[in-house]
């Protein structure tokens, strides 16, 4: 680190003693200023009009002020402005104690707001120069007398040249923090958001083949004596439930590797082109399922082919566990327009119960993807018995829905 950077840090540390340095330049300038004779035979004369001893005092008290002129910035200016007024008045030759009253107004300007500025700036401006020009020796129209006005007027617009400066840069700092902070908050909303559809993807999948494997196991429990051939395709099909469920969770999880991570399964998606394969787990655990389609040339965009999967796969899971025995299941998907609608009833006595209400959160996470996808979904009881669930899905969805699937 060089010597002019070490030392501006340690002035940034202690601004106290950058002041102290600044009043003793200050108090050397107007010494100087003092013993010089502007306009001598040959040019500036040195030691041609020592200054008397009032006005030495006056430039040192003037230069002392200086050096609390940050902590009380215009008590500083009303101190160095009076000891200036005293020297114009006084001063025979006069000193350049003015000098200080410039820069304590450059400080009240900096630190404080316009209207201030001009209020202080123009009432020291005023006084200064009627002083000067009233009692002093020169005549009133002097070029020592006019310079006051300007020197004042320099002062004052610096110091709030400076200032609305500061603000600015201050403005942008702020702004820049406040987009900052925005895209945190976006960030965190993403991964909630992310964190919440993986949840509905694990939700589905669990729940699907673990009620799956919970019947056949059942199934198994209850013949394992008498047919064990039954007994052993149950098993198979607890078997085939079981990897599925591995698979898609697999998948579902591979989502959340990170690039350098080994690559996610590249098993085909959920999608109604799984329908078929679907009812065959549910035929296959005692569910008889008919299908039924009408979209043929219909291509579904991403977030409306996984949406219609999961709502069958959800309506034929909660029929499975509550219809009953005996009960039997219908599906259709079915072109209507700009529509995709999909329909999934039962015939169970008991399918009262699978509206959700025991504290499952399957209908609520189809309502929840239909939703978003701007469809609608109806569910309740079909009149005589069974339960009906029947969701239209529109077939151009979102720009945001079909990047990122629900």
């Amino acid at each position: 680190m060089s010597t002019l950077r070490r030392a501006r840090y340690q002035f940034k540390a202690h601004p106290l003693t950058l002041d102290a340095v600044i009043a003793a330049a200050v108090l050397l300038c107007m010494i100087s200023s003092a013993f010089a004779a502007p306009d001598g035979d040959h040019g500036v004369d040195w030691g041609a009009r020592p200054p008397n001893a009032l006005s030495l005092l006056l430039m040192v008290l003037a230069a002392a002020a200086l050096v609390l002129r940050r902590r009380s910035a215009l008590a500083v200016l009303a101190a160095t402005g009076t000891f200036a007024l005293i020297e114009c008045v006084t001063g025979d030759p006069r000193a350049p104690v003015a000098m200080t009253t410039v820069i304590a107004l450059y400080t009240v300007a900096s630190t404080t707001d316009r209207a201030t500025t001009w209020r202080v700036g123009l009432l020291t401006m005023t006084v200064l120069t009627a002083a000067a020009m009233l009692a002093g020796p020169l005549p009133w129209y002097a070029q020592e007398n006019v310079a006051l006005v300007a020197w004042t007027g320099i002062g004052a617009t610096a110091g709030d040249a400076v200032r609305s400066h500061r603000a600015f840069v201050q403005a942008i700092r702020e702004r820049a923090e406040r987009a900052e902070r925005t895209r945190e908050e976006e960030a965190r909303r993403r991964v909630a958001e992310e964190r919440l559809r993986i949840a509905r993807e694990l939700h589905d999948v669990v729940a699907h083949h673990i009620a799956l494997v919970n019947v056949q196991a059942g199934v198994v429990a209850h013949v394992m004596d008498r047919r064990p051939d039954q007994a052993k395709e149950a098993l198979a099909h607890v078997r085939e439930a079981s990897r599925s469920a591995l698979d898609e969770l697999r998948a579902t999880v591979g989502l959340l590797r990170q690039s350098d991570d080994p690559a996610a399964p590249t098993e085909p998606a959920s999608g109604l082109g799984r329908l078929d394969e679907l009812a065959g787990t549910f035929r296959n655990a005692g569910l008889p399922v008919q299908v039924a389609r009408a979209y043929q040339d219909t291509e579904l965009p991403a977030a409306v082919d996984l949406a219609a999967y999961r709502i069958v796969q959800e309506a034929l899971t909660n029929a499975q566990k509550h219809a009953g025995t005996g009960a039997k299941a219908e599906v259709s998907v079915v072109r209507v327009g700009p529509n995709i609608e999909v329909t999934v009833l039962d015939d169970g006595a008991g399918a009262t119960g699978a509206t959700g209400t025991g504290g499952g959160h399957g209908l609520l996470g189809m309502r929840e993807r239909v939703t978003a996808l701007g469809g609608t979904l109806t569910t309740g009881p079909r009149y005589g018995g069974g339960f009906r669930v029947h969701a239209i899905l529109p077939v151009q969805t979102r720009a945001g829905a079909e990047r990122k699937p629900v």
